[in-house]
């Protein structure tokens, strides 16, 4: 993986830094796992904007993920790595023994031709999905599952990873790439090594059309509305805007939101530093 800074053959190419997408082996996906998305351009269902600065953008489709990885015992083999226009991170075309095709999230090192499998006896190898019972301590994970078989919700966008740091009796101790240390069930599974695709955090747009193409509208500054807009706004002259908070009233920096009810807060041995 690697990234390229254009030529200012452009004033938009000036400071614009792309992908160089060396991993990838193919633009063409894989028809029978694609969806239409259709846009929402931040409208309900009623039409009124219930989400600020969002439309327009490319056409996309949607790849169809597995994040279960329940295709337990089977050996596939990795057919391409490809782009994914839905999330930051490359996706992996795997074809099963028995002809079934899957997309999953690449891991870094992931190649054309590896041989992965899931299941609790399938080795810690790059690609590989174990349950966290399974894995070494001290290893490198990422698509982790909050709860069995429900899914990887946990590090899934590019370059991200978690580690596995202890076990004790059904729980293990996992440091999430927020930096918060909590417990999960140690029957979740998880795939061995980091999400692909690290350089994205390099990348540069260079130009504010990138955003429209990505669907984001243009957004207004809150002192740069007038009171009846936002309780940022107003004053005489330039103002700061007072106390940074939202347009609801809701403080943006060190208010927490968390309910202090929440069941799920006595898994959460470390807060995610500051």
């Amino acid at each position: 993986m690697s990234v390229r800074k254009l030529k200012p053959i452009t004033p938009a190419q000036r400071f614009r830094v792309v992908n160089g997408f060396d991993a990838i082996t193919t633009d063409e996906p894989e028809k029978t796992l694609l969806e239409p998305k259709k846009k929402s351009g931040g409208r309900n269902n009623k039409g009124k904007m219930t989400m600020k600065h969002r439309g327009g953008g490319h056409k996309r489709r949607y790849r169809l993920i597995d994040f279960k990885r329940d295709n337990f015992g089977v050996l596939g083999k990795v057919k391409s790595v490809e782009y994914d226009p839905n999330r930051t991170s490359y996706i992996s075309l795997i074809e099963y023994e028995g002809g079934e095709k899957r997309y999953i999230i690449a891991q870094s090192g992931l190649k054309v031709g590896q041989k992965i499998t899931s299941g609790e006896s399938a080795p810690p190898d790059v690609g590989n999905a174990l349950p966290l019972s399974k894995i070494p301590l001290g290893t490198i994970i990422s698509c982790i599952e909050l709860r069995p078989g429900g899914g990887a919700v946990i590090s899934r966008s590019a370059g991200s990873f978690a580690q596995l740091m202890a076990r004790e009796g059904k729980f293990a101790t996992i440091k999430m790439p927020s930096g918060e240390t909590r417990l999960i069930q140690a029957d979740c599974y998880a795939a061995i090594g980091a999400v692909s695709n690290s350089d994205h955090q390099l990348l540069i747009s260079g130009k504010a059309g990138r955003s429209r193409w990505l669907g984001r509208r243009p957004r207004t500054r809150p002192v740069a509305m007038n009171p009846v807009d936002h309780p940022m706004g107003g004053g005489e002259g330039r103002a700061s805007g007072g106390h940074p908070r939202s347009k609801n009233g809701i403080p943006a920096k060190g208010y927490r939101t968390r309910s202090k009810t929440k069941a799920s807060n006595k898994f959460i041995l470390e807060r995610r530093k500051k």
